[in-house]
């Protein structure tokens, strides 16, 4: 069902002489297909989701600023992308009953303790825990689809299924089948669903060709979450697994593997971690080449636009989720929860390797982390494994000269930081706040956004000098951006929220468990 309010649409005519039509007429046309791509994938054009869109709305309801908003079959916690005046979002409905969201990320950790407390032997655990969190691929039927709807009213233009029968993997309820965002190159849309395929359809619907590729185990059946990205004009994929982690590059005329490069966890990789991955690779275009920067478990490797690896870095978590970005230059690479922040300069090649002391300051900042956060989820000491995935060799200070700054324990579990005017806003998924100066990697502050009932997944977004952080429960918190900490209001839609949003002209368009909201200042 669709709800309309207002709609504005703009006609702006463009003549041009025949001679300029005769002259320009393909650079021309190469600009427009460019520029009307407003949204092309998650977290939008440079991965760091921030508008100067003067007139974009800072305070919501469900009955205020809300255009339109429409009703989506199924569930989807991928983010909406925009082509034009055409929103593309994915959505799986699965045939019957479906187990139920989870908020949080506690996944079934408190279920397990209260089972072992029960005295249950560990088989009867693992078949209690499957029964209540888990979706395996012979427990339902469902049908993908890809829905276009209208930008400037909300009405459903197409719906398009392209896959129908049982999964070809299973899943935690926390996560859905249809969490990989879309992207596209204005011309085509691309779906990835990381253990079934890709597919490409045109912006009118008209599926052009998939490539299937082989399901492969993820750790527990938690299921995926890695969406494609183009670089070079090929569709890119990361596929981080339990057997044959890879990443991968896409024709987009044809859907024909143009390279295909083996990921490895590494030697030293403690055989007992998990060797999946769900983190979008990040497309670095910086002054002196072209990288696709990806997190895999236990470290972050980059490579070249044909898959040759460039770098990697050690230190990261063993789940990674959260995606990394560039700013002025300069890269943020997000270790992963529990794990640093870092900001590295361009031009790195073969292993970096970490300072081996901190700063006086780092160290501080350390301490007051573990000091103030009593019922923070982050960990207060780490395992022998863990450490394992920290140790790195000395090398020499060249590299280390190009790691500007580490912010221990800084990286987020699923919420991408999101960088404006300065600052680097860090949001916990357990709702601690703290914002990073983007220069020094100096701690401005750290806050909690509430005590209590407010989890979060959605990466965080930021214009009209104020940063947005959405919330599992639907409740947006507006914060001032700046060096002191300063709750404006919380925004309440009360819809359970997992999707990052996209920002189109002076519209935020935020998708909930069963709706799509666009919001805009009526």
């Amino acid at each position: 069902m669709m709800t309309w309010n207002r709609s504005l649409t703009l006609a702006t005519p463009f003549t041009l002489s025949f001679i300029l039509i005769t002259v320009f007429s393909f650079g021309q046309a190469a600009q427009a297909q460019e520029s009307k791509i407003s949204w092309p994938q998650f977290r939008g054009p440079d991965a760091n989701p921030v508008s100067k869109q003067q007139d974009l709305p800072d305070e919501w309801s469900k009955s205020k600023n809300i255009e339109w908003s429409t009703s989506l079959d199924g569930r989807g916690w991928s983010s909406p992308i925009v082509v034009g005046d055409k929103v593309f979002v994915t959505s799986a409905v699965i045939d019957g009953e479906s187990k139920p969201p989870q908020v949080g990320t506690d996944y079934s950790n408190d279920y397990v303790r209260e089972l072992s407390q029960q005295g249950l032997s560990q088989e009867e655990i693992k078949q209690k825990v499957m029964e209540r969190d888990f979706e395996l691929p012979d427990q339902v039927t469902l049908k993908y689809f890809l829905v276009c709807l209208d930008l400037n009213t909300g009405k459903e233009q197409w719906k398009k299924q392209f896959f129908q029968g049982n999964p070809p993997g299973g899943r935690h309820r926390k996560n859905s089948f249809a969490s990989e965002t879309p992207t596209t190159d204005g011309k085509h849309v691309f779906v990835y669903i990381g253990n079934l395929g890709l597919f490409a359809f045109d912006l009118d619907g008209n599926k052009k060709w998939n490539t299937i590729l082989d399901a492969k185990p993820v750790y527990m059946e938690f299921g995926t979450g890695s969406s494609p990205v183009v670089c070079n004009g090929n569709v890119i994929v990361v596929n981080d697994n339990e057997e044959e982690s890879f990443i991968a590059a896409y024709h987009p005329e044809t859907g024909k593997e143009v390279w295909k490069t083996k990921r490895s966890v590494g030697p030293n990789y403690p055989s007992a971690m998990p060797k999946s991955g769900w983190a979008t690779p990040f497309i670095w275009k910086n002054e002196l080449r072209t990288e696709i920067v990806t997190v895999q478990p236990g470290s972050a490797v980059s490579y070249d636009v044909d898959g040759n690896e460039l770098w990697r870095l050690k230190g990261c978590t063993p789940a990674p989720a959260a995606s990394s970005f560039a700013y002025n230059g300069q890269l943020y690479l997000n270790g992963g929860k529990g794990s640093p922040i870092f900001a590295i300069q361009p031009g790195a090649k073969g292993e970096l390797t970490l300072k081996k002391t901190s700063t006086s300051s780092d160290q501080a900042d350390a301490s007051s982390a573990n000091s103030d956060d009593e019922d923070s989820s982050e960990p207060k000491s780490k395992s022998s494994e863990e450490k394992q995935l920290d140790a790195v060799q000395p090398d020499n200070q060249e590299k280390e000269s190009l790691i500007t700054w580490q912010r221990p324990r800084a990286g987020t579990y699923i919420p991408t930081p999101v960088i404006y005017d300065g600052g680097v806003y860090v949001i916990q998924d357990n709702g601690i706040l703290q914002r990073l100066d983007a220069e020094t990697g100096n701690q401005s502050y750290k806050e909690r956004l509430k005590d209590k009932g407010a989890d979060f997944t959605t990466s965080p977004w930021a214009y009209n000098g104020k940063v947005f952080f959405h919330s599992e429960q639907g409740d947006t918190y507006v914060v001032e951006a700046g060096e002191e900490f300063k709750l404006v209001r919380v925004n309440q839609l009360g819809e359970f929220s997992m999707a990052s949003p996209a920002i189109v002209g002076n519209r935020l368009l935020l998708r909930t468990q069963n709706a799509i909201y666009c919001i805009r200042n009526l």
